[in-house]
Parts: structure tokens; C-alpha cells; sequence
């Protein structure tokens, strides 16, 4: 197997609304918020519901690297419900192996609320359900041992058991890679993180806000020197000013695609960093590989919704 995944096992609910909402429910554009299922209920009462699809940042990566013809695996949490045999499905059309067994758990299937506001942002609230509570019994080290890139997401590491899951996986890993996920996960867990990208992944990607928040950098030239005596692999997007690569004291850059008509930004980084895996486990060059990263996101933020379609 080319990639296993484990991530929080998250089905989307997609929503557009106005700015509005957003303020008035007192939630900060372009963040994700961890919510309870009462206020996760409250919030969607008033919405209409675009689109229902399996979700979770890393299942997304997984889901664009199998649509680009590699074997992989996804390992995530999900309960023996509805939402959780949808889950499960949705992953089996995309030719993704799930190595986890479902059972009835005390709390439901994980859900994110996704609210696309009309300049295509996204703002999601989070019902992290039976997803975050992933413990080391549910990582499965045989999938792990014959993987070649084990590949995590920042929004699953938390203390206790998914530190537990996350310590194991990696124990396991020949190779490691995980995203940073995003600011309040990085402002959270910053230690921790920082130990991680310093001495346990081989790959790191991040978007230039991420980064210099955890380094607690001034600016970007700051980061840039920082990643080069890291001595690893750090893919860091940087919105319209493109996707680098730092791997030990080489830089290398690739720039955007323009005149595009965005839609929806919802699973960019994700699908990105597929791309780039994919280059990345096939043996292409850094540069192919950030360009392979650059394409796949082009792709997403022109449709509604994390996964691409099957004609994109």
C-alpha cells in the first residue's frame, strides 16, 4: 500500500450562508470551531443543507490520492449509525481501504458543519463525536507496517488517547507525514506539534499562517530559516503567492493557477497535499510534486465540497 491515512472519520454537512451568520453567531471566518451536538443542532436548524458527503481533512487526501490511481487505507473512528455506515461506503466507491471496524459507541458518528460564505470561504463547526475518541486499539499496526507513507492530521492529535493512537502509528510508520490542519489546532497544541515537526515526521505541510505561528516567527523570512535547519521535508501553501518546499537547504517554489472561478475553498490543503503525495511516493521531483499539489487544489476550489467529483 502506497498511503494509509488516519484521520477523524468526520461526515461534511455543506451549507452557503451570509456574512452575516457568521457574526452572528459569533464564529471566526475561515476557522474551525469544536462544538457540542447541541449547538451543532442549533446552527444547522436554520440552514439549508447543500450537500452531505464523508469528510475529515485527511479521508479527503486519501480519498483525491485514490482517485489518482494509488492503493491506500484510511483508519478513523466512526460509530455502528447511520451517519457512520454512510461513512463507511462512501469511502468503499472510492476504492479506499477502511481498516476499522465499527460497533456501537456511547457518542455518534463525528459531523462538520460547513458554511461557504458568498466570497468562498469556509467556516466549519465541528461535532468531533465517536472521531475523537480514537485510541490506540483501533490503530491497526499491520496496515501501518505495510504502508509507505503513514499520513496524520493536526486536528486528530489531543491528549490522552488519540496521543496514545497518534504515539503507536508513528512507533510503526516507516515514513511519516502529517498536516498542521489549522491556527487554533497549531495555538492549541503548539509544544507538541513543535516536537513532532522537529523529530518525528519526514514531512510536514502547513499553510504560512500555521508555520509562523508555531515557530512564533516576525515574518516569513524568519520561517524560511527556521524550516532549513529542521533538515526535513516542510510543504507550506501560501495562498496567491503560490506552494514551496523546504527540504533541507533547498527551496523551491511553484506558483498559482489565475482566472479561475472559485467556488468553494473547502478541501484545498487537503486535496494539495494528495497531490503532492502522489508525486512525492512515485518518485516524481519536488517541483513535479508541488505542481501535481497545485493542480489537485485547482480542481476542488472550483466544485462545492471536499472530494472531487468522478468527471472532474
Amino acid at each position: 500500500m502506497k498511503i494509509l491515512g488516519i484521520g477523524n472519520a468526520i461526515v461534511d454537512v455543506i451549507c452557503k450562508v451570509e456574512d452575516k451568520f457568521i457574526t452572528d453567531n459569533e464564529l471566526v471566518k475561515s476557522t474551525m470551531k469544536l462544538v457540542d451536538e447541541v449547538e451543532f443542532k442549533k446552527l444547522l436548524s436554520n440552514l439549508k443543507i447543500e450537500e452531505t458527503v464523508s469528510g475529515g481533512s485527511v479521508a479527503n487526501s486519501i480519498v483525491g490520492l485514490s482517485q489518482l490511481g494509488n492503493k491506500v487505507g484510511f483508519i478513523g473512528k466512526v460509530n455502528d449509525d447511520d451517519l457512520g455506515n454512510k461513512y463507511e461506503e462512501g469511502l468503499k466507491k472510492e476504492n479506499v481501504e477502511y481498516f476499522y471496524s465499527k460497533k456501537k459507541e456511547d457518542l455518534s458518528t463525528g459531523t462538520c458543519l460547513i458554511l461557504i460564505t458568498p466570497d468562498s470561504e469556509r467556516t466549519m463547526c465541528t461535532f468531533l463525536g465517536t472521531a475523537g475518541k480514537i485510541n490506540e486499539n483501533d490503530v491497526d499496526v499491520n496496515a501501518i507496517k505495510k504502508s509507505e507513507i503513514l499520513f496524520l492530521e493536526g486536528y486528530l492529535w489531543d491528549e490522552g488517547d488519540p496521543k496514545k493512537a497518534f504515539d503507536k502509528a508513528i512507533q510503526n510508520a516507516n515514513k511519516v507525514a502529517m498536516s498542521l490542519s489549522d491556527l487554533f489546532c497549531v495555538e492549541r497544541h503548539k509544544p507538541n506539534f513543535l516536537d513532532l515537526v522537529k523529530n518525528k515526521l519526514d514531512i510536514t505541510f502547513a499553510n504560512e499562517q500555521e508555520v509562523t505561528s508555531l515557530i512564533g516567527a516576525k515574518n516569513f523570512d524568519e520561517v524560511i530559516s527556521f524550516v532549513k535547519k529542521l533538515q526535513k521535508l516542510i510543504v507550506i501553501t501560501r495562498g496567491e503567492n503560490g506552494a514551496m518546499a523546504v527540504n533541507g537547504n533547498k527551496v523551491t517554489e511553484c506558483g498559482i493557477k489565475k482566472n479561475l472561478k472559485i467556488v468553494d475553498l473547502t478541501g484545498a490543503g487537503d486535496l494539495f497535499a494528495a497531490g503532492f503525495l502522489h508525486g512525492y511516493v512515485n518518485n516524481s521531483s519536488i517541483k513535479e510534486s508541488l505542481e501535481n499539489g497545485t493542480e489537485m487544489s485547482t480542481k476542488i476550489i472550483q466544485q462545492i465540497g471536499a472530494r472531487l467529483k468522478k468527471n472532474e
